[in-house]
């Protein structure tokens, strides 16, 4: 696991205007717990103001209004004038932003725990995670992707040695044992297309990508398995059927997109959009573990008379309401770069790489096309809930060990073999590896009742030998998101709700999945 260091920035509001608090709230060495005071400078928002105006023109979000007048002209001349031409004036505004937000970020006290955490990555030979939060709601607009230490230095989301993403800490907890999967299970959501965007073309490149991975090639490099399914403009409850129907970790939405104060909305066809409370509450429900939202502004904030609306952003939204990963688009994105960044995003994650890997390397994909003054690279905008390590896929060593064949050679033929049986109904268990149990079709034992969930629980089968005595035992392992599962042994009537524990099977004990006053699923062992 990378050593992480997280930061949060908090407006000091009783401390004067444009008072700020950055504090170490995470960090791989004990009893960091260093705060650092500073203030928004006039510089800083007459740069901001600059990058807008040539980057973002529909941003309209300051940063500290009343600072200076919006006339105030306080920049450096080398800066601002453009004697070398419009396309060295936007590498010159990019490198004096990026550089300048560093220094603010980093300075006092607050650096020393970047160089720390920095020398204890660089001594396991891994890179440090970088999490940043940002707690005041103007500054979440700000490019922070584009921080860079000095001239000559990468920007600190392009690096290296660092793994940048954005967090936030208040949010709804994730599951006790958030595994990570054995393959990638993508639903690729394409919406309204009244602008012509090219929707059709970047569903082909995805599934192209997912192609390109064969079954020999999948196995000879590494490549995790994967499968996609396309929806094209669906209505809002086809949509959320879908989520709800099969067992999906990857929502890829590719569309219109627009802000407002829950998330703004997603246009999924004319006349028909979703909100992001409302997919929030469908993707935290249903597994899913990282959205990547191909939609104007999915991770910018609404505003209101120019200040931005607490918590609005779409991405911000569902990291809170407990989706583990979200990326999106902080301005408007051409297609073509949009297909280059899919593309180079996909590829990484099926080479399991973590998510926050496969960003920057898809963003560093995006600056060797696009150039470093251009603004692509700087656009994907990724949240990881702080629950969250980011690992989306099994590392290759380990996805060929998780479940190993424990049967022996003729053993099967000298045991008994198990089952659950539930209303008339009789399921066997396998004779090795696993039995999964939850509400979707790709399990099992299919309970399709709303408060089973998607991975309810497992039955795991281990075949040993006592002595040269073979012994077979099963033994459930639960996994739901909220404890919804209850066992009662063959003695007693009296049920013992169980989360995320592993137990023992004994012949006669009743199982309950879902809701207390579900049907009851007794555990049973076959006459041989």
């Amino acid at each position: 696991m990378n050593p992480s260091l997280n930061l949060a920035v908090k407006r000091l509001v009783n401390a004067g205007p444009d008072h700020f608090a950055i504090c170490v709230f995470e960090a791989p060495y004990p009893g960091a717990r260093d705060i650092h005071d500073c203030v928004w400078s006039a510089e800083l928002t007459q740069a901001w103001r600059k990058w807008q105006e040539m980057f973002a023109p529909d941003s309209c979000i300051d940063i500290s209004p009343t600072a200076i007048p919006a006339t105030s002209n306080p920049l450096p001349n080398e800066l601002l004038s453009p004697t070398s031409g419009q396309m060295s004036y936007t590498s010159r505004l990019m490198q004096y932003l990026g550089i300048s937000l560093w220094r603010w970020l980093f300075d006092g006290p607050i650096l020393g725990s970047l160089e720390y955490s920095s020398g204890i990555a660089a001594g396991q030979n891994t890179r440090l995670r970088f999490r940043l939060e940002i707690r005041d709601p103007n500054l979440t607009a700000l490019p922070w992707e584009i921080m860079q230490r000095e001239v000559g230095q990468s920007a600190m989301s392009l690096s290296q040695n660092i793994l940048f993403s954005r967090t936030t800490n208040e949010v709804e907890p994730l599951p006790l044992r958030l595994r990570p999967d054995q393959s990638l299970n993508i639903l690729l959501v394409l919406g309204e297309d009244e602008n012509n965007l090219q929707l059709d073309r970047e569903a082909d490149i995805l599934e192209q990508t997912l192609s390109n991975g064969s079954i020999v090639g999948s196995h000879t490099q590494g490549y995790a398995p994967c499968t996609v399914k396309k929806l094209v403009q669906p209505t809002p409850q086809q949509l959320i059927q879908e989520l709800e129907t099969r067992n999906y970790n990857i929502l890829f939405y590719g569309g219109h997109g627009s802000r407002g104060p829950d998330g703004g909305y997603l246009h999924l066809r004319p006349g028909m959009r979703l909100n992001g409370m409302e997919l929030a509450q469908v993707l935290s429900h249903t597994g899913v573990k990282l959205a990547v939202l191909n939609a104007c502004w999915g991770a910018q904030p609404a505003t209101v008379n120019g200040q931005a609306i607490p918590c609005s952003s779409l991405i911000e939204v569902l990291i809170r309401n407990g989706v583990p990963a979200a990326l999106g688009m902080r301005d408007q994105i051409a297609d073509e770069e949009s297909l280059t960044f899919i593309h180079t995003f996909v590829q990484a994650l099926r080479r399991r790489l973590p998510i926050d890997h496969a960003v920057a390397e898809a963003r560093q994909h995006l600056l060797a096309v696009y150039r470093f003054n251009q603004l692509p690279w700087t656009l994907p905008v990724l949240y990881l809930h702080p629950q969250f390590d980011g690992e989306l896929i099994r590392s290759y060593e380990e996805g060929n060990t998780e479940l190993p064949e424990t049967s022996i050679p003729g053993m099967a033929s000298l045991l008994p073999m198990a089952c659950l049986r539930s209303a008339g109904i009789t399921y066997k268990l396998k004779t090795a590896g696993v039995t999964r149990i939850g509400r979707t079709t790709d399990n099992d034992i299919v309970i399709p009742q709303p408060s089973v969930s998607r991975r309810q629980a497992e039955i795991l089968c281990r075949n040993t030998f006592t002595g040269a005595t073979p012994v077979r035992t099963y033994y459930l392992r639960e996994n739901s998101t909220y404890g919804t599962t209850w066992i009662s042994s063959s003695t007693n009537n009296d049920w013992q709700q169980i989360h995320h524990q592993e137990v023992l099977l004994e012949p006669g004990m009743q199982l309950k999945f879902g809701s207390r006053n579900s049907h009851p699923w007794e555990f049973m062992i076959e006459s041989s």
